[in-house]
């Protein structure tokens, strides 16, 4: 039942299905679209019109590369029944307690089901803690569909790594990590993958441990830059320079180069949580893990703190200070808002009295408004500042002159707190500014 799989879809006998179209599913689709016949689910109907209509709101592939796919998009889950191999690519997100949420997984779990077919193979992309594969998801496939696994379909994982706004490390550029209930499954995935990842397929020995792999590649990065988070606050306190010194300890050939800074997103601030919560359920409390995640959650206030430390040494009042942030996405030249720890920044101010405004010309600004009931100013009407707070280092901001930030300030000592560290600082500070960074 399952052994001519492979061959249907590269004869176009049969067809692929992504369920999610956001930052990871709508690449994934695109991709294999040029190879096989594709069906690209999602339940945003709004979403789905725009693709057909050409437009590609996440700005990962392009509005060209949307309208010359042939990906059949659709928020019709009854037209999931015409594929035989389906990628689950949903977001997992946490809870305001910081427990997993699950219910993305578990919903898109129930549409497929609803739709599935006998001798169907399902894989799972999302990022999840060690089980919830098996023990989550495939009982509900079972229950929606009336079907067994392992005898009616298969399933597997394989951990998504693409970067959102990064256009070097591509789909098709990273290794994809693949696994499979069995060898059959396994090896099935690993074909199919291999016909659009150019870097090539690493066969996982279980899903287990595709799971698992996924989940600590975020905690890695999210310890490492909680390190760097608070040596910033040491060396601030020290009044040295943190990115001096990482330039310095940098030409050591094997010393890390991570970088401070504010951690949002659906990955690195999301994952760590996952798999401390399933380490909880065992019975161990994470230390290292859990200690680094309070670090990185509080960054955002300790940039509110100190620009009003900025301001009060620059002999102005707290109190109503006009302040503009530059940039509100959760990462550079990225348009997502979702997740971004820049709200942290406005709400530590509003704590102080203080409203900022905000430009973002790169970020969704109906999601900003939908999600944080914020609304974007043109940068062009920046002016009259008692400080400027560059948060986010999209291109177009890194391209600004010392007298493009000028003009946006009023009068008296100009506070700049530049937290990705993209200006010459002693330039800056040569010029009268005061000048912060983490």
């Amino acid at each position: 039942m399952f052994t001519d799989l492979y061959e249907d879809l590269i004869n176009k006998t049969e067809k692929l299905s992504l369920i999610g179209l956001g930052y990871v599913g709508m690449p994934i689709a695109v991709a294999f679209a040029k190879k096989l016949d594709v069906i690209g689910y999602d339940l945003n109907s709004s979403k789905i019109e725009l693709y057909r209509s050409g437009v590609d709101p996440t700005n990962e592939v392009g509005n060209e590369a949307i309208r010359e796919s042939s990906v059949q998009f659709t928020a019709d889950e009854s037209k999931l029944r015409g594929a035989k191999f389906h990628i689950v690519a949903v977001p997992t997100p946490v809870n305001d307690d910081h427990t997993p949420d699950l219910t993305p997984v578990k919903g898109a779990s129930e549409i497929l089901g609803r739709n599935l077919t006998k001798g169907s193979v399902v894989v799972f992309e999302s990022t999840v803690y060690p089980g919830v594969t098996e023990e989550i998801c495939v009982p509900i496939l079972e229950r929606e569909s009336g079907l067994k696994c392992g005898t009616d379909f298969k399933i597997g994982y394989s951990p998504e790594r693409i970067n959102p706004g990064d256009k070097v490390h591509r789909l098709e550029t990273i290794k994809k990590i693949v696994s499979g209930m069995d060898d059959e499954a396994l090896d099935i995935i690993a074909k199919v993958y291999e016909l659009v990842v150019d870097a090539g397929v690493y066969r996982a020995e279980s899903i287990k441990v595709a799971e698992a792999a996924k989940v600590i590649e975020n905690s890695q990065r999210d310890i490492n830059i909680a390190f760097m988070n608070e040596l910033s606050i040491i060396f601030n306190k020290m009044g040295i320079d943190t990115k001096a010194v990482l330039e310095a300890a940098g030409t050591k050939w094997n010393f890390l180069k991570f970088y401070p800074g504010l951690v949002g997103g659906h990955c690195i601030g999301v994952d760590p949580y996952y798999l401390t919560y399933k380490a909880e359920m065992m019975g161990y409390h994470s230390q290292i893990i859990l200690a680094g995640r309070r670090i990185n959650d509080d960054m955002g206030k300790y940039v509110a703190e100190n620009c009003v430390k900025s301001l009060i040494s620059a002999n102005k009042s707290v109190k109503g200070a006009r302040v503009a942030i530059l940039g509100f996405t959760f990462k550079e030249n990225c348009p997502d808002t979702r997740n971004t720890r820049i709200i942290d920044i406005v709400n530590e101010l509003g704590e102080y009295g203080i409203t900022p405004v905000i430009t973002d010309p790169e970020a969704d600004s109906d999601e900003a408004k939908k999600l944080y009931g914020i609304e974007f100013e043109d940068m062009s009407t920046i002016k009259k500042m008692d400080a400027v707070i560059i948060a986010v280092a999209h291109s177009c901001f890194t391209e600004l002159t010392m007298n493009d930030i000028g003009k946006m300030f009023g009068e008296g000592k100009k506070v700049l707190l530049d937290i990705k560290g993209l200006f010459d600082r002693r330039e800056y500070e040569k010029a009268g500014y005061s000048y912060w960074r983490l």
